[in-house]
């Protein structure tokens, strides 16, 4: 069920929502802290855990429009969505490729299919339920 925001219910938002507004930002650092870390174990972090928090990063998103009972359903939506986006990779037109060239790009839309990232979207979603669950006041 879709929250209806509003000037006059703008407190309400804010009272369901603020620990996942604050979440949000912690999310989007670890994310991309994990896309530039340099040390050891960098290829891992760089191309697969930073499949987690990219998950969890649209189920807070999208979470913030729903009530608590219809959060299982975001965390399907974009476990799917992100699965979608994963075998998009196989596909290479032009435009998709210059997109995808760009560090914002390769980020959202990634740049090269694994079938192992799957099992850190199915974790990120996993952890994103239940951290949503948590920090969700409605």
């Amino acid at each position: 069920m879709k929250q209806n925001i509003s000037a006059s219910n703008l407190p309400v938002f804010l009272k369901s929502n603020y620990l996942i507004l604050i979440e949000i930002p912690i999310i989007v650092v670890l994310g991309v802290a994990s896309k530039l870390y340099r040390g050891p174990f960098r290829l891992w972090l760089n191309n697969s855990l930073g499949g987690v928090f990219y998950v969890i990063f649209f189920i807070l998103l999208f979470s913030l429009f729903v009530t608590k009972r219809n959060i299982l359903k975001v965390s399907i939506i974009v476990l799917l969505a992100t699965s979608a986006l994963e075998v998009m990779q196989l596909w290479k037109p032009p435009f998709l490729q210059i997109i995808r060239s760009t560090f914002l790009g390769a980020t959202f839309l990634g740049n090269t299919f694994v079938p192992s990232d799957f099992i850190y979207y199915i974790i990120g979603a996993i952890a994103g339920y239940f951290l949503t669950k948590a920090l969700k006041r409605n």
